[in-house]
């Protein structure tokens, strides 16, 4: 076995789901953490009208990007399931075909984010005060966009064949690129939110081409050749079977999203602010949970390629208890540093009182959404994501549109929008638990499974 990868279909399950996870869980928080520099590094030295632009832009950009972000979830499972087969005339393909795909989606995000993106920020009444830097730093980004997909799509393709380390190697010179140039581009050359963008995109660039290199110059079951790259077919409907409803499902929550942001807007730009904050911790324990859901989808994907169901259902058990551990602990964390941490993201107390607000509401109860999400990824590593994408779109965005045009309309507070976000993931778990013990008690989630089953 090669010394960057996972063996996930032999051995002990916990420790090497844990020794799995752990570069990619600390690939994610190096992300966010990055991420929140932008914001750290903007609020700072730029003020909180600066802030808040780049906060507003987060639901509508999430929006776009997301639905190409869930394709991704098609390449790894396609991949690793090809690759528990040892079928390598079908990782080939399907290898290529990713990276292919990852461009032509990146190019056609690149033009539609920098052409809507005045219209779309008008539609979500962003504040007067803030639109225009808004424009500005929404319109950088989303030139970046094929870096960021041929990155994001490339490191699926070597989390399927249990590569986690590179990748975090590769995010995390380019992280610490990203935070020395915003300091030169902020504080240096005073380019303020454009400035934040465009170290934003260099990184990404950085990275793409790492990960890219790597997969060049790998050896084995995973490597890319220049002269294979194009659209298979036959991959190209798994991977979009498997990864469009779950990008479609990102997309949904990103609307509802886009209309609790627009909600909030309607306080004024310190609660904006002060939601970009709490926004920004929020990613931390999203990417916790996001990571291990990714390590759950992996470890089940080569082990239903492989035929191996008796490993199956060890593998749910033991990433659940994992994450909703790991979900209470930080939550807890929340609760109880959150003004101090809150602080490092602006010195207004009215910003960090705005921002306790949803730590409150949100953040302590994160533990449902990680169990929600962990029993999703389990269904679509079986092979089902159209069905978890009408539970999460129903139960979930559904939820929250009505909430917000009824309970929070009659009561006009912060408190009143935020629990509509424990309300909706308890309502979605309720419905997804439902469906994977459907699945696995009536249906035999390995009968007649050559590659992608039919849902």
């Amino acid at each position: 076995m090669k010394k960057n990868n996972i063996d996930m279909i032999n051995g002990p399950i916990i420790s090497s789901i844990i020794i799995f996870a752990i570069p990619m869980l600390i690939s994610g928080l190096l992300q966010i953490l990055f991420n929140a520099a932008d914001t750290i590094v903007v609020g700072r030295f730029a003020g909180h009208t600066s802030m808040a632009a780049i906060g507003s832009t987060g639901s509508i950009t999430h929006l776009l990007v997301n639905l190409f972000m869930g394709i991704s979830i098609g390449v790894n499972v396609v991949v690793a399931r090809n690759i528990g087969m040892n079928d390598k005339e079908g990782v080939d393909k399907a290898i290529h075909t990713a990276i292919a795909l990852s461009f032509v989606s990146g190019v056609g995000l690149s033009v539609i984010g920098f052409f809507l993106s005045p219209l779309l920020l008008s539609l979500m009444d962003t504040p007067f005060d803030v639109i225009d830097k808004s424009v500005l730093y929404m319109r950088i980004i989303f030139i970046g966009q094929p870096f960021n997909l041929i990155y994001n799509f490339a490191s699926a393709i070597l989390r399927a064949d249990g590569d986690t380390k590179r990748p975090l190697y590769y995010l995390t010179f380019a992280g610490v690129l990203n935070v020395i140039l915003n300091l030169i581009f902020v504080i240096i050359f005073k380019m303020d939110v454009a400035g934040v963008a465009f170290a934003t995109i260099i990184s990404q660039a950085v990275s793409a081409f790492l990960v890219m290199k790597t997969l060049y110059k790998g050896s084995g079951s995973v490597k890319f050749y220049f002269s294979h790259l194009s659209l298979d077919g036959k991959k190209l409907k798994d991977i979009l079977y498997m990864g469009v409803p779950a990008g479609l499902q990102s997309v949904l929550f990103s609307i509802s999203n886009v209309l609790i942001q627009s909600s909030v807007n309607s306080f004024g730009s310190l609660a904006v602010a002060g939601n970009t904050a709490a926004n920004s911790i929020d990613g931390f324990l999203y990417t916790v949970n996001n990571c291990l859901a990714q390590t759950n989808l992996s470890f089940i994907s080569q082990n239903y390629g492989a035929r191996k169901k008796e490993r199956i259902l060890p593998i749910m058990k033991s990433s659940i208890i994992i994450t909703v551990a790991s979900s209470l602990i930080l939550g807890t964390i929340c609760l109880f540093f959150g003004p101090n941490i809150l602080s490092l993201y602006s010195g207004e107390s009215e910003v960090v009182a705005y921002a306790m607000i949803r730590v409150k509401y949100v953040l302590t109860v994160y533990f449902i959404f990680a169990f929600e999400e962990m029993i999703v990824s389990c269904i679509r590593a079986l092979g089902y994501s159209i069905a978890p994408m009408f539970i999460s779109v129903f139960c979930i965005c559904g939820f929250r549109i009505m909430w917000v045009f009824t309970y929070f309309a009659a009561h006009h507070n912060l408190e009143s929008l935020y629990i509509a976000y424990p309300l909706s993931w308890t309502v979605a778990t309720v419905f997804h638990v439902s469906l994977l013990l459907y699945i696995w008690k009536k249906k035999n989630p390995l009968d007649g499974m050559t590659d992608i089953p039919n849902e």
